[in-house]
């Protein structure tokens, strides 16, 4: 296994940030990709409608079993009791604003009616930056399980991970299969993998945690952030570039996307992004796909996808024949952003698919 890659097989449009700041590639190219991005943008003659209107939430925060907060966000259903509780889970270096489309599209379900629960991984977003030795997969799983606990402690569930989000999951199933036997109706897995991350994907040497350099950078930004910071920001246009060219499979889509991945990018300290490499190139879950067996299942990944490839999406389902394999056609690593109308249409079709299954008094599990 070509564990050199492990870093940017995951990181996706992240790892575009920490490469800028790492090498410091095309500073002298800086002028020109400026002159791009304000052309982009100038194709916008207004505010995207998408981002206005957006569902009201209640914020909250749980803690985690060791001690960590990490930051919520609940949004009730539309109509009367929910048949279901979905729990949408982002993946590495971004935040719960990953599912910009879907906290507006899922909550407005009446057939069935459900609602959403999302969060802030923990050093990401809002979330309580956490010790190094606990950013691994193995407690984000732990992680989601007080999540659930916290907010939704009764009820059938869906659960939708993209990336480290879907590995996440994997690490639930992993530690509690019995909630998946007795609870989890549905499970979506999005751009994601089971293992072997590094086998294939974009060309991650550099950021490797085996690199010397990567390395160096991790204890640079925990000794000097700022100057690591200041660095960052000076490379901004041409993180940005990067960052359109790793996260999406359309080289012309909307510069305001581009903008929000971007944004959730610049929110995590890089030494922060760092400390998930290890557990990145150690996972391997495989083993506990079978945990997942049982519920409805969708697998869906872009046949652009620079980061995971989408030949991940087909290991897993292979391995979970029942599963719904969804491949998104010139589709980068964000499906659920670059093609929302196809991903909520998944969604949603997983959703009624799941709650076909939840009946009064009792849980029915796939057989």
């Amino acid at each position: 296994m070509r564990r050199g890659q492990i870093w940017g097989a995951v990181a996706g449009a992240a790892g575009a940030a920490v490469t800028g700041v790492a090498v410091g590639v095309a500073a002298r190219k800086h002028t020109r990709v400026a002159a791009e991005r304000r052309r982009l943008a100038a194709q916008l003659t207004e505010k995207p409608p998408q981002l206005a209107g957006l569902r009201e939430s209640e914020p909250s925060s749980v803690t985690a079993d060791d001690g960590v907060r990490i930051s919520c966000e609940e949004i009730e259903a539309k109509d009367g009791d929910p048949a279901l509780t979905v729990v949408l889970v982002h993946g590495f270096a971004l935040d719960r604003r990953t599912w910009h489309f879907q906290r507006q599209s899922l909550p407005a379900l009446s057939d069935p009616s459900i609602r959403v629960v999302l969060y802030d991984q923990r050093s990401h977003g809002r979330s309580e930056r956490a010790p190094r030795e606990s950013c691994t997969i193995e407690q984000l799983g732990h992680d989601l399980d007080a999540v659930i606990r916290a907010l939704a402690p009764e009820g059938p569930l869906v659960l939708v991970g993209h990336s480290m989000g879907g590995m996440t999951i994997m690490a639930l199933a992993e530690q509690n299969p019995g909630l998946f036997a007795e609870r989890v109706a549905g499970v979506a897995l999005v751009s994601t993998s089971a293992g072997e991350v590094a086998s294939a994907g974009l060309p991650g040497t550099l950021l490797s945690r085996h690199n010397p350099l990567t390395r160096g950078v991790g204890l640079l930004a925990r000794l000097q952030p700022t100057l690591v910071e200041t660095a960052r920001r000076a490379l901004g246009d041409v993180i940005w570039t990067l960052t359109r060219s790793f996260a999406y499979g359309d080289r012309n889509v909307a510069p305001w996307l581009v903008d929000l991945v971007d944004t959730m990018i610049s929110a995590n300290a890089v030494d922060a992004l760092i400390d998930f490499a290890d557990t990145v190139d150690s996972h391997n879950r495989v083993a506990a796909l079978p945990a997942l067996a049982g519920c409805e299942l969708l697998v869906a990944a872009g046949d652009a996808d620079r980061v995971i490839p989408a030949t991940h999406s087909e290991v897993i389902a292979a391995e979970l024949p029942t599963a719904r394999l969804i491949n998104f056609p010139g589709v980068g690593h964000l499906p659920m952003l670059e093609q929302p109308a196809a991903m909520d249409d998944a969604l949603i079709e997983l959703i009624r698919r799941s709650a076909d299954r939840v009946r009064p008094g009792g849980f029915r599990r796939r057989a």
